[in-house]
């Protein structure tokens, strides 16, 4: 299929012709008159030349504010994005694919959907995946909901959670009738005393972050722990980039491993759009929502794709189902696919230690600056700092020199990330300016 074409008044005549109707007013004859615009009626403007289309979008896009320079992640990463991955989900075929209806003669399709399901697997040591789900808010809502049981209904989610996500969690549950309770967080990590204090005979599952929210890695291996021993199952959400260094959900004994899957190939874009991946045991594997590939043999023995485990409920019997997920990102897992095999395990990791060598680098550059980190002991590749001036204020500077800096989680503090696009000279920098506004 070549680029898109408008069809020309000839064609739309052959096409009018070819369906039995004399023209547009008889292919519409059957609208009510009150539901038909009368000609003109619209008034839209004349049309534009390719030249003055382009030059109108870019003075619109020029009114947006592009930083070269970012040190702020929260949920969404820059990271390199080779250029293979474009090259390879740019073509028509998988742009212009919508869902798979009659799934099985879309063998190509399945196959990308079921190499993204292995390569998650594989990063989050679990046994199963989804096709995907919309976004990592609502991987971690849907988690939920696959944990909920006659007499456990009660979700334990960490305070040190990303606040969004926590907003996404609370809507789902109050929709759902799950209670959702708080664990409080301490020392910017969750307060895993308190949660043994939360844990009973009604809790379902508990939900962690790794890293979590301020950056802070978590003891993973003693919240698995502490959730089994009450019968409550442990949900946590990732960081994708970050499994290529640290222990998987599996080896630390989690049941289900979610998150977002957008720094895997996927650019900014304004927020979206992104992935969530979903990930779980075989134990939980038939409650996963939404689509499974699975690969089985054809009448002749060779290689062939399926959906599979997928319940009827969710398509045919809206009022039974357990979850509305009956799609996936097919175009969004297919370039984190790309992304995974472009990079490979070696490639993986080389980003995951740049990353945190770069935070490093990015920690004593602020701390010389007067901007110390908040909180003590382990992270990955972001962090807080508590700022001798109002946030605001820094930003304001940074802002000025094409710097975005980091998120304002409080008026005298900053959630900073770094990756492996950042520079030494661009930390230095940012350095020099907060000093400078220190001085003032």
């Amino acid at each position: 299929m070549g680029s898109y074409i408008p069809s020309s008044p000839q064609e739309q005549q052959e096409m009018l012709r070819a369906a039995g109707f004399s023209g547009f007013d008889a292919l519409y004859a059957d609208l009510p008159p009150q539901l038909r615009l009368a000609p003109g009626a619209l008034d839209l403007p004349s049309g534009l030349s390719e030249l003055e289309m382009r030059a109108q979008m870019e003075r619109l896009a020029g009114q947006n504010t592009v930083f070269p320079h970012l040190f702020r992640g929260a949920g969404a990463y820059r990271h390199y994005i080779p250029a293979i991955v474009q090259s390879v989900v740019g073509k028509e075929e998988f742009v212009t694919a919508y869902t798979p209806y009659q799934a099985e003669i879309s063998q190509g399709i399945l196959q990308s959907i079921f190499e993204y399901q292995t390569m998650i697997c594989e990063l989050t040591g679990m046994e199963a995946a989804n096709a995907s789900v919309y976004d990592g808010a609502t991987a971690a809502a849907e988690a939920l909901a696959m944990c909920k049981e006659r007499g456990r209904t009660v979700a334990l989610v960490s305070a040190a959670a990303q606040p969004q996500v926590r907003s996404v969690l609370a809507a789902y549950c109050f929709g759902s009738g799950m209670e959702l309770r708080l664990i409080p967080e301490r020392e910017g990590r969750t307060d895993l005393d308190a949660l043994a204090g939360l844990l009973g005979s009604s809790v379902a599952c508990v939900y962690l972050q790794q890293p979590n929210f301020y950056g802070c890695l978590e003891d993973c291996a003693r919240a698995a722990e502490l959730a089994h021993g009450a019968g409550a199952k442990l949900i946590l959400g990732c960081n994708p980039i970050s499994l290529a260094l640290l222990k998987s959900p599996g080896e630390y004994g989690a049941d289900m491993a979610v998150g977002e899957g957008q720094p895997l190939g996927l650019p900014l874009a304004f927020g979206g759009p992104y992935l969530g991946f979903m990930a779980t045991t075989k134990a939980l594997m038939r409650r996963l929502p939404g689509r499974i590939v699975g690969q089985t043999a054809d009448a002749d023995g060779k290689r062939a794709y399926v959906l599979t485990l997928q319940a009827r409920e969710q398509h045919i019997r809206r009022e039974k189902a357990s979850s509305n997920i009956c799609s996936n990102q097919a175009l969004c897992a297919m370039t984190a696919a790309a992304y995974l095999s472009a990079m490979g395990a070696e490639g993986l990791t080389r980003v995951a230690q740049h990353c945190m060598a770069n935070a490093r680098l990015l920690e004593a550059a602020l701390a010389g600056a007067g901007y110390p980190r908040k909180h003590a002991g382990p992270y990955f590749h972001e962090f807080v700092t508590t700022c001798p001036v109002p946030a605001a204020q820094a930003l304001r500077a940074l802002e000025a020199r094409g710097y975005l800096g980091g998120l304002p989680v409080g008026e005298n503090e900053l959630l900073w990330c770094a990756t492996e696009l950042n520079t030494p000279e661009e930390i230095e920098t940012l350095a020099a300016i907060l000093k400078e506004v220190g001085k003032a």
